[in-house]
């Protein structure tokens, strides 16, 4: 239902032109702009324009459009939050609902139940509309399209009618070594890089699957569905099996280059191809909302859902790392560097994941340090409880660049980028008496943003181009973070106004998908808007320089212990 003339006129009954017609009410003009409401025209788009200005029915109609809903859902590890975003990009409310912890039956495992995805999945969506019709000052608009993110790599592994045959292995379950090790021999190592352009690691979902196949025969023998955590919640959403290209990458069974399942790898893993879910780019429309779903969500059947992209894609789109040449730094749990390139990157050695871009024929490759913002955590839990962390940090901002010689290396979960050592541990080095709490604190900030740089120079030397760099995550919201990532990467990073994560990338692939906006560039432009430029400073230029190749001995030297 859009929006008609004669709501505009009980809005807005005093309406004159003023100047090159523009509303002369200055109220007026800024209630419009409180509804969304900008000018398409050719005057500004960015002018707010009342109704009166508005030459014809084509102008009306784009008017409209601002009126248009989308929402994005993120499935994520401990919960789902759903997200309202309006016609002109701007976040209109959200609702997030907690997931029972994931169960770690034994060492290294980790699994959820799908069944409480589907659970949070409509809390959230419920939440999310409730709370838009509360928030929002324009009238309420069905959801116009459903764009979905989600935790990468997990397993939901469905028989013939489309049930659940067991817990789900999520990202984090690392049980899967021998099944990796066993891949890379059927296939071979450099065959295995060509085919999915990233080596077998215990993350990825094919490795889940072959555990079962060995150790579970019998639920193995059922699967007729594999599906990742965010396309099991379209399915109940739609009745549709449906994946993107970009979640497809992580599951080790796609042919990144050509953008399609690998049959040489389904063939070698045992996995028939009709287990697997149909193949769409990222904004592409895969499914519409089914009767059943919208007596249970409040969503109108029929609504448009697009195939959306894992958590990385989408939370790239969300921050406009969109192009090559732009590169994102993201701060979390884990740290993960992600940049846009125009064709896949093989990394010889596997360091590196090169993965299709939620961006129509585009890819990305991303590194990832384990324990980025865990550090941080782990120190302050540790040694510092009681004590906030803007405290801490302004502490250790008097410190100089370099912290005097004391190093850590962020290895408490073992590393991935670029070492791809799980058994590596973590140390700080070069302690003297002349450090101090604060000195620790710098320590830590600058190690995880030496391991971030790990993934700079690997860029550097696979001729992967950096242009422009934004922060997002933990490591975004404090200055001293920032600063230090700005001169240890030695290029200018940037932040956004406004960083709502994955769910508000996922709803602006919605957009896209409903013909709002004509592509992801499109969308963005619109919707994203830098907030800060941070230049790095020319002594810590110098000081990092030197620091960084001194710190890279500390994995070989760590190695040697074992």
């Amino acid at each position: 239902m859009g929006l008609r003339s004669e709501l505009v006129e009980s809005l807005f009954p005093t309406l004159k032109l003023g100047a090159n017609n523009h509303c002369a009410y200055g109220a007026e003009q800024r209630a419009a702009t409180r509804m969304g409401l900008f000018c398409t025209g050719p005057f500004s788009r960015k002018a707010p324009r009342c109704y009166a200005s508005l030459a014809g029915k084509s102008d009306l109609r784009k008017w409209e459009r601002t009126f248009m809903w989308f929402l994005g859902m993120d499935v994520g590890t401990g919960g789902t939050r759903a997200v309202v975003v309006d016609g002109a990009g701007k976040l209109i409310a959200g609702a997030s609902s907690e997931h029972a912890p994931f169960r770690t039956a034994h060492p290294g495992w980790a699994e959820q139940d799908p069944e409480d995805w589907w659970r949070a999945a409509q809390e959230a969506i419920h939440g999310a509309l409730a709370a838009a019709l509360e928030a929002g000052s324009a009238p309420r608009e069905p959801i116009a399209a459903i764009g979905l993110t989600g935790q990468m790599h997990g397993a939901v592994l469905l028989d013939e009618d489309g049930a659940v045959l067991r817990p789900a292995m999520i990202w984090c379950d690392t049980r899967t070594q021998p099944e990796c090790d066993w891949l890379t021999a059927k296939i071979g190592y450099d065959r295995l890089i060509e085919l999915t352009c990233n080596p077998a690691l215990p993350n990825f979902t094919v490795t889940k699957v072959l555990w079962v196949k060995e150790h579970e025969p019998e639920i193995f023998a059922k699967i007729r569905h594999i599906m990742c955590p965010k396309d099991y919640v379209r399915y109940r959403l739609t009745g549709e099996f449906a994946i993107d290209v970009q979640e497809a990458s992580g599951t080790l069974l796609l042919d990144v280059t050509h953008r399609r399942w690998s049959r040489e790898v389904a063939e070698a893993a045992g996995i028939a191809e009709s287990w697997l879910p149909t193949v769409y780019e990222s904004p592409e429309v895969c499914a519409r909302i089914n009767e059943t779903a919208a007596g249970l969500t409040g969503l109108a059947a029929g609504t448009p859902v697009v195939a959306g992209a894992g958590d990385q894609g989408a939370g790239a789109v969300g921050m406009g790392i969109l192009q090559p040449g732009s590169v994102s730094a993201t701060i979390g749990t884990s740290g993960v560097v992600f940049a846009a390139t125009a064709a896949p990157t093989k990394d010889p050695k596997g360091r590196l994941h090169t993965f299709c871009h939620a961006v129509p024929g585009l890819w990305h490759v991303m590194g990832v340090t384990q324990s980025a913002g865990l550090s941080f955590r782990w120190l302050k839990e540790t040694f510092f409880a009681g004590r906030g962390y803007d405290d801490l940090t302004a502490a250790a901002a008097e410190v100089a660049a370099g912290s005097e010689g004391l190093e850590w290396a962020p290895y408490l979960l073992g590393e991935r980028t670029p070492h791809l050592d799980p058994e590596v541990r973590a140390a700080f080095a070069g302690i003297s008496t002349v450090h101090t709490a604060a000195h620790f604190v710098r320590a830590v900030l600058e190690g995880v943003a030496y391991s971030l740089q790990d993934t700079f120079t690997l860029f550097a030397e696979l001729g992967i181009p950096v242009s422009g760099i934004r922060l997002g995550g933990g490591g975004a919201r404090g200055p001293l973070w920032r600063k230090i990532q700005a001169g240890v990467y030695g290029h200018a990073v940037e932040v956004l106004t406004a960083e709502e994560g994955g769910a508000f990338g996922s709803a602006l692939m919605a957009g896209v998908g409903a013909g709002h906006w004509a592509n992801l560039d499109e969308a963005c432009g619109q919707a994203i808007e830098v907030a800060e430029r941070i230049e790095p400073d020319a002594g810590d230029l110098v000081a990092y320089k030197a620091a960084y190749a001194k710190w890279v001995k500390l994995y070989p030297a760590l190695k040697s212990l074992r």
